[in-house]
Parts: structure tokens; C-alpha cells; sequence
């Protein structure tokens, strides 16, 4: 598998047909290990375990519609009275993030308004809080614990 920048987890995977799939403990079911799937299985494993977010409180792939098109956010973290919270998009490891990236994420918000997005390639990690007042991004140096948020 790919190399990340993230804490090593134990998953369950299968090859058939000659794919690999991987258990997505959150969807219940075995999907196809393509590098972006693998930076999201890492990275929700890393906000469970290591920033202890809510499993239950994190939906993947999230569908929205926007402007009569169907969109899908990664991951979509709610909070205890079932609002979104924070959004959640990541890349395969060998897919820069920019400026585009950031924008994907404020496309979605722009439907959901969560305080909080995360962008990640499972390499370089990006958090940031949206001040919706100003119109600005204010940076993280660490992806907040969920207790913080």
C-alpha cells in the first residue's frame, strides 16, 4: 500500500478478480482500495483513534445537491444535534493539494456551512476554521481533537 503520513493501522483487506478491497468499517462493506480510498480508510481510522471523533457521527460520502447536480463530499463530521460540523475531502498521495482543492470544499459548504474544513492527501494535512463573517480561512497548525471544535 501507500506510504502516508499518518499513523500505521491494521485493515482488512481482499484480493478478488485481481483488485484489492479494503473493509470500510464505517460503511459496512468491502470497497475497492484505489490510493484516494486508502487515504480516506487512514484518515478516518487517524480522527477515530488519535483525535477521537465520533464514529458514529462521521458519514462518508456524503451526497449533497447542488444546483440540480448530485456532489459527494468525502466525509462529513456532525455534531451531538445531527448538524454538519465539518467537511472532510481528500486526495490519492501523488495529487497535489490546491487552491482547487480548497474550492471543491467551499462548493460543498456553500450548501452545508460547516465551521470547519479538512483537506488531506494523506501526506500533507491542511484544517482550517471558516470564519463566515469576514470570508476568510483561519489555518490550524493540527487537526483539532473533537472536543475542541
Amino acid at each position: 500500500m501507500w506510504q502516508l503520513n499518518l499513523p500505521l493501522y491494521d485493515f482488512r483487506i481482499k484480493t478478488q478478480n485481481n483488485k484489492t478491497y479494503i473493509w470500510d468499517s464505517q460503511r459496512k462493506k468491502f470497497v475497492l482500495c484505489t490510493p484516494e480510498e486508502w487515504v480516506r480508510q487512514n484518515f478516518i481510522r487517524y480522527l477515530i483513534e488519535e483525535k477521537k471523533y465520533p464514529a458514529g457521527y462521521i458519514a462518508i460520502e456524503q451526497q449533497l445537491n447542488l444546483n440540480g447536480m448530485n456532489k459527494r463530499c468525502d466525509a462529513v463530521i456532525y455534531n451531538e444535534q445531527a448538524e454538519a460540523l465539518v467537511i472532510v475531502e481528500l486526495k490519492a498521495p501523488s495529487v497535489k493539494i490546491t487552491q482547487q482543492t480548497f474550492d471543491q470544499a467551499a462548493v460543498y459548504n456553500s450548501k452545508l456551512k460547516v465551521s470547519y474544513l479538512i483537506i488531506s492527501n494523506g501526506l500533507t494535512h491542511y484544517c482550517c476554521w471558516v470564519d463566515s463573517i469576514h470570508s476568510k480561512y483561519i489555518f490550524h497548525q493540527e487537526i483539532p481533537d473533537y472536543t475542541t471544535l
